[in-house]
């Protein structure tokens, strides 16, 4: 099992984190977000008063931001040559999981290695920055989000990163439904990307309960691999497991060669600590 960590990039730092909290920049901006498992001290504690924006839980999966200076609904932040919009939500989430730079990375060197055609599969697919990494690489990308909002955040991120020529499907449904119906249709990828929540609803109110739709997930995807295909990724959060839970259940449906697990993690701007913030495992053929 390894750790998977970036120090950031121009747009986003991890600047500090303490006492349940962590503070970020994204862009122009500073803010300050709950975290539950971050029980030690901050090391800046001086700076966390410059933030222009404290997530404020109102219950157990919502609440408000309190700002201390304007905040524009939405600003654009760039990684290399994709840009993709930051917005608050209710949710406490910003649309970007900056750790997911190093799967961005990784997403991109399979498919440019690959020299081929790629067909990729995106379930769970949010905000679509993936996506636009892969569509920018050179693939033929399938997003599929159950958010009819979320899926119009992904295509204001397209546009913003002058990708619409880019063969990009954008659909609404259910994963499991929709991977059951391209099996169905007889449609193969070559790589399929998935960051299935803790729970969750489809658009026609389907349930998804990761430890009980995880595994039947995996293995429709395993049908709709083609006969050359190039990888396969999970990313998963809030789950109270290891990266060693993903890797066993991709040993019960793929090769074991070239497959890796562990843990996503941000590091602070100064200094080696670590932010654990999820679980990958991961497979490729190169």
């Amino acid at each position: 099992m390894i750790v998977l960590s970036t120090k950031g990039w121009d747009d986003y730092e991890l600047i500090d984190s303490g006492n349940g909290s962590r503070l970020e920049r994204f862009g122009a901006y500073s803010l300050i977000r709950p975290d539950p498992q971050i029980i030690w001290k901050p090391h800046r504690a001086s700076t966390w008063n410059s933030a222009h924006a404290t997530f404020k839980r109102t219950d157990h999966d919502k609440g408000t931001w309190e700002t201390v200076s304007p905040i524009p609904e939405k600003w654009l932040l760039t990684y290399k040559n994709i840009s993709f919009f930051c917005k608050l939500t209710s949710f406490k989430h910003t649309g970007i999981f900056p750790e997911q730079s190093v799967q961005w990375d990784w997403i991109e060197q399979n498919i440019q290695k690959a020299n081929r055609p790629i067909r990729l599969l995106n379930l769970f697919g949010y905000t679509g920055i993936a996506t636009l990494v892969a569509a920018g690489a050179g693939a033929n990308v399938t997003h599929v989000d159950a958010s009819k909002s979320t899926i119009a955040w992904a295509k204001d991120n397209q546009e913003a990163s002058n990708l619409i020529d880019k063969p990009i499907r954008w659909i609404l449904d259910d994963a499991l439904t929709f991977d059951r119906r391209e099996i169905k249709r007889g449609i193969f990828y070559d790589a399929i990307i998935m960051d299935p929540p803790a729970y969750g609803h489809g658009p026609n109110g389907e349930v998804w309960d990761f430890n009980k739709s995880f595994p039947e997930l995996l293995k429709t995807c395993s049908s709709l691999l083609s006969d050359n295909p190039l990888f396969v990724l999970a990313n998963a959060y809030a789950i109270s497991s290891s990266g060693i839970m993903l890797e066993n259940v991709f040993k019960d449906f793929l090769p074991t060669n070239h497959l890796e697990s562990g843990e996503l993690a941000l590091e602070e701007k100064e200094g080696s600590r670590l932010l654990s913030t999820g679980i990958f495992a991961r497979w490729s053929t190169i």
